[in-house]
């Protein structure tokens, strides 16, 4: 009996340990988006580009030695570009950073105005695709060859 009562009491002690646990990891903050970091070419030209084309806000970033400039891109989160690429190099569509905007109608206009190329996924020039779920996308470079995407996902 005393060894029954040994082994409840063990058990029990296991149960109220991984209770606690299982509860303090419900309470820890979720993993999150803090920054994306692209390595360019022009820093200049890069951040007229993400700052005019793009939309994004600047913000200030703690170097202050002409090499890096850093966007807000969510609450939270942030893209940083970095000089120091020694070429332009080429980069697959498969790996690109997304953007939201809410209109996929004003983007375009501004692109087309800039003289911007975009196309769809298939690359088809001046082509929205539009996924099943009724989200529209395009597709277009920056000046280091590094592969956007805009859409029109409102979440």
């Amino acid at each position: 009996m005393k060894k029954l009562l040994k082994s409840v009491r063990f058990f029990l002690a296991i149960a109220l340990m991984a209770a606690c646990l299982a509860s303090n990891a419900q309470k820890q903050k979720p993993v999150s988006l803090n920054h994306i970091a692209i390595y360019i070419f022009d820093l200049k030209k890069s951040t007229d580009f993400y700052k005019d084309v793009i939309g994004l806000t600047q913000i200030a970033e703690p170097f202050h030695d002409g090499k890096h400039t850093w966007f807000k891109i969510a609450e939270h989160s942030q893209l940083h570009l970095i000089q120091g690429a020694e070429s332009i190099t080429s980069h697959d569509k498969n790996s690109h950073i997304c953007f939201s905007v809410p209109s996929m109608d004003a983007f375009v206009k501004k692109l087309k105005d800039d003289n911007i190329w975009f196309g769809n996924w298939n690359g088809d020039t001046g082509k929205i695709t539009n996924r099943p779920d009724g989200v529209h996308q395009i597709y277009f470079k920056d000046p280091d060859g590094y592969w956007i995407e805009i859409n029109d996902d409102t979440y």
